[in-house]
């Protein structure tokens, strides 16, 4: 049930309080709510210190009577933003169904903070790969089903296909009925290195070719653990494909609930310009997952509640869920192609 107004003047009311308390001359000017979370606008005075507000977090939570709050600067504003309860998830096929158009190879990510849906295009120059972070919980590779499933929702087998690897064989698994999929879903070591291979080898033929058709997705449940068994050569195949592999149609989704700088090199962690954070552990995990200082990652509810971060700016939003119900629905559709 989203929160009456009554409720949300009390708790700016709330929020002026302690800042006034702490002598920081400053106001609720607004806010939205969002799926997962309501957002306050502070206005504050010239020259007021915007880590001294950011300080008062667990004293502002304390007086709201909630977990926690992220209190973070946005362009010109400082924003507090304050958990609040949700029945229902965000569901991707009924948000897919609300969208007058969808881009080719575009996955559909959920609901930003403002409510609006919010897409992200694998081919445009800023993305091409997408790291996803996130601790046990946060729905990093539910996520990333949401995105797989969502660009074979709307891009034909001829235009798109998916390669998945994933080591522990259950992240992906639920997929390998979309007719997008190429091959069998590489979970063993012979079979992910042989997959590999196969993927710079066509890359390479693709360069030589200037072909970049079909465009070819190698999404990756569980980076860290492939780096860890596969070692260098691993390491090195992948650097070369995100490195690479734009230029031949070949994308990366890779998903990690270990970002930190041992298991992730920085070559290949350079190539990810955009990153889909979840819930961590820590502050120096947000920090490395996200690739900005100060994102309160490591304040995210969990449970599909992200960060988008790109060129250095955040946006939170509430990811789409994919039921096994739902996913039976795209594969049956996609029976139609």
């Amino acid at each position: 049930m989203a929160p009456d107004r009554q409720m949300l003047e009390t708790q700016a009311n709330q929020i002026e309080s302690v800042l006034a308390h702490h002598r920081i001359a400053a106001y609720v000017a607004g806010g939205v709510v969002a799926p997962r979370f309501i957002q306050f606008q502070i206005v504050a005075n010239m020259g007021t210190r915007v880590n001294k507000v950011a300080s008062l977090a667990e004293e502002i939570a304390l007086a709201l009577g909630c977990r926690t709050v992220r209190v973070y600067r946005q362009q010109n504003h400082i924003h507090v933003e304050v958990p609040h309860q949700t029945n229902a998830p965000v569901r991707l096929l009924p948000l897919c169904q609300g969208l007058a158009t969808v881009p080719p190879f575009t996955a559909v990510l959920g609901l930003e903070e403002s409510g609006a849906p919010l897409l992200l295009r694998l081919i445009a120059a800023d993305v091409c790969h997408v790291l996803v972070a996130g601790t046990t919980g946060s729905g990093k590779t539910a996520l990333a089903r949401t995105m797989l499933a969502s660009l074979a929702l709307h891009n034909s087998p001829d235009q798109l296909h998916l390669i998945l690897i994933d080591p522990k064989g259950r992240g992906f698994a639920p997929l390998r009925g979309l007719p997008h999929v190429q091959g069998e879903v590489a979970q063993s070591n012979e079979a992910m290195l042989t997959q590999l291979r196969a993927l710079v080898q066509t890359m390479e033929e693709r360069d030589r070719a200037a072909v970049s058709r079909p465009v070819l997705v190698v999404a990756v449940d569980e980076l860290a653990d492939l780096l860890q068994t596969g070692g260098k050569s691993v390491e090195a195949m992948l650097t070369r494909l995100a490195q690479r592999g734009r230029e031949a149609g070949i994308h990366l989704l890779a998903c990690t609930q270990k970002p930190t700088a041992s298991l992730i090199g920085g070559a290949m962690k350079a190539n990810f310009p955009v990153r889909l954070v979840g819930a961590v552990a820590s502050r120096d995990e947000a920090r490395f997952a996200s690739g900005i200082t100060a994102s309160g990652a490591e304040k995210l509810e969990g449970k599909g509640d992200f960060l988008l971060v790109a060129k250095s700016e955040p946006l939170r939003f509430q990811a789409a869920w994919l039921g096994a119900k739902d996913l039976r629905q795209i594969v049956e559709q996609m029976d139609k192609w």
